[in-house]
């Protein structure tokens, strides 16, 4: 990770502004004292990345911890015959390479922007002594690793369980849900290749679903986009895991 750009654009005082304040707002640091928010800072290390830039690869070291300030980062893995699978999208105001960081093992996946984003990172060097010394920052990522595991045990058991159409709303609906979306013109910023990738179905089979969804008014296509017009009938769908008629 040590090709990443980093903002060298702003005077020193700036920054250490800006990211006090970015990191204040942070869920994850937000409830942190301020003398340990101000050491969190100084060991944050600012970077702003164009969309499709590597964050890193599965099997490299875990030696930071990434948290986003703004934009999308797609977790994903591929396969040697190329195929591929996105496991996660991770937004504002979440973190992610925890694990590695935690561990001391390698990466378990490939973290790419998945837009331009704006990112912190933190040195595990740095980063696991200042945990040991903030036992409700200990708590808080073991609450994020709980919530990543039912986040996996649920896509485990949409693949194993689910037929389609069933796989397809539980996606839609845990996007609009995850990202905290309006009940009105949730648009999930997700191309259908995409989406067919975090499922395990062809895209082909995607836009046919997704065409017959839209047709019942549930969903709106748009280019690299999907609006949920109707959460309902997909919720009830995702809860049922497959389609009777």
């Amino acid at each position: 990770m040590t090709g990443l750009p980093q903002d060298k654009t702003a005077e020193p005082r700036s920054i250490s502004s800006s990211k006090l304040a970015v990191l204040r707002k942070h869920p994850i640091f937000c409830d942190l004292d301020p003398e340990a928010l101000d050491q969190l800072c100084r060991y944050a290390k600012h970077a702003m990345l164009k969309r499709g830039a590597t964050i890193f690869s599965k099997g490299d070291p875990g030696n930071s911890l990434v948290a986003v300030i703004s934009g999308t980062v797609k977790i994903s893995v591929s396969s040697a015959e190329g195929r591929s699978a996105i496991l996660n999208l991770i937004g504002a105001g979440e973190t992610f390479g925890e694990v590695a960081v935690l561990d001391g093992q390698a990466r378990t996946a490939d973290a790419t922007a998945h837009t331009n984003c704006e990112i912190f990172l933190i040195d595990r060097r740095e980063f696991l002594p200042f945990v040991r010394s903030q036992p409700a920052l200990a708590m808080k990522f073991i609450e994020l690793l709980c919530m990543r595991l039912r986040w996996t045990s649920d896509q485990v058991e949409q693949v194993i369980l689910q037929d389609l159409p069933g796989r397809l709303a539980s996606a839609l609906i845990r996007l609009t849900e995850k990202h905290k979306l309006a009940p009105k013109g949730r648009m999930i910023a997700i191309t259908q290749q995409e989406i067919s990738e975090m499922v395990g179905m062809t895209r082909e089979s995607i836009n046919k679903q997704l065409r017959i969804w839209a047709m019942r008014n549930w969903v709106r296509l748009e280019h690299g986009a999907i609006v949920v017009l109707e959460s309902g009938p997909l919720q009830a769908l995702a809860e049922a895991g497959t389609e009777n008629d």
